[in-house]
């Protein structure tokens, strides 16, 4: 089969003819129609020194996709041939404390695929029939594909209560963009974002960003006196691991307010510790979904009308993948899905 590999330890991706993944008695094997990339997959594009650390060659990449169900393994009960699916991509061990307590977003050993282990970026893919997720009739296979990154986004914006507050996110990427369009949903009353890309922060601004500010242009703080905000936001969202980002956020939280971490922030970030003790700040970092609950979340809000399709801006053939990844690298735009 067709799969997109990282063979060698330089920046690129190559397209490589390997042999298809055996499907196993508790598992499902899926023929893949859409993928969507994810920053994860430009990390390993790049070959940056996360990836250089975390990576074992060769290995096929990808987690974000759909298709559809082509092979069930002998024990599996929920599921049938034909069925258009996704999948959350961490595997979890299912015997340790977190994952008997039904937390299996918190397992210590879980294992992601396109990462630790083959992914999604091929004609094949098979996982666990536990992580199979089902995708409505309503929803489009393009979108369902990045039902992962939504799920991200939908985590980090279920963390706190968000109607009628004050929303800051930091960073217009896919996920921040798609907090955007869910916390307006979810009735926030003021959302701004930050970025230094104009290109993503005008489409904040059609997803219903109140304000999108480049803060190379102007300060958060300019935006007060318009929206009415007095002492500062009561949520603020880091989807940028960008430390002048975070910091820039700690200042713009007002005394009691909550802050949800998913951005990766560099290891010797530093901050005044002063604006989260003083300030009395709740900070919760977040690492995917929540399984399942989130998944459940997401199919809702989909089903009671959250539109996601201006968050997908390219489509790309698989053939034209370097095409596709050149284009994410350049961040002029938003979701890129390759149709296989």
């Amino acid at each position: 089969m067709k799969a997109l590999v990282k063979k060698y330890p330089k920046k690129g991706i190559w397209m490589e003819n390997v042999p298809q993944p055996v499907c196993g008695d508790n598992e499902i094997k899926i023929k893949i129609s859409h993928t969507a990339i994810c920053g994860t997959d430009l990390h390993i594009y790049n070959w940056d020194s996360w990836a250089q650390r975390t990576l074992k060659l060769p290995l096929i990449i990808g987690h974000e996709f759909c298709g559809i169900i082509e092979e069930t393994g002998k024990n599996v009960t929920h599921y049938q041939i034909g069925q258009r699916v996704s999948g959350e991509g961490h595997i979890s061990c299912g015997y340790c404390r977190n994952c008997r307590a039904g937390k299996q977003h918190l397992c210590g050993s879980s294992k992601g695929i396109g990462v630790h282990k083959n992914g999604a970026f091929a004609e094949y893919v098979v996982l666990p029939e536990s992580n199979i997720w089902l995708i409505p009739d309503n929803t489009s296979s393009e979108i369902a594909s990045f039902l992962d990154p939504f799920g991200n986004a939908v985590h980090s914006a279920s963390c706190f209560a968000v109607v009628g507050e004050d929303l800051l996110i930091t960073g217009a990427g896919p996920i921040g963009l798609m907090s955007v369009a869910i916390c307006k949903f979810m009735g926030a009353r003021n959302i701004v974002i930050t970025d230094i890309n104009d290109y993503r922060l005008s489409l904040a601004k059609e997803l219903g960003a109140t304000k999108a500010i480049n803060t190379k242009n102007n300060a958060v703080e300019s935006c007060y006196d318009e929206l009415n905000i007095k002492y500062g936001f009561d949520v603020g969202l880091e989807m940028s691991g960008n430390p002048e980002a975070f910091n820039n956020l700690l200042s713009n939280i007002y005394h009691g307010g909550k802050i949800v971490l998913l951005g990766l922030l560099p290891k010797k970030t530093r901050i005044n510790w002063d604006n989260i003790i003083f300030k009395g700040l709740q900070i919760r970092g977040v690492y995917g979904r929540e399984m399942y609950e989130t998944w459940y979340k997401m199919d809702q809000l989909i089903k009671c009308g959250l539109d996601l399709n201006k968050v997908l801006t390219h489509k790309f053939s698989i053939d034209d993948y370097d095409e596709a990844f050149r284009k994410i690298n350049s961040g002029n735009c938003g979701k890129i899905v390759m149709e296989w």
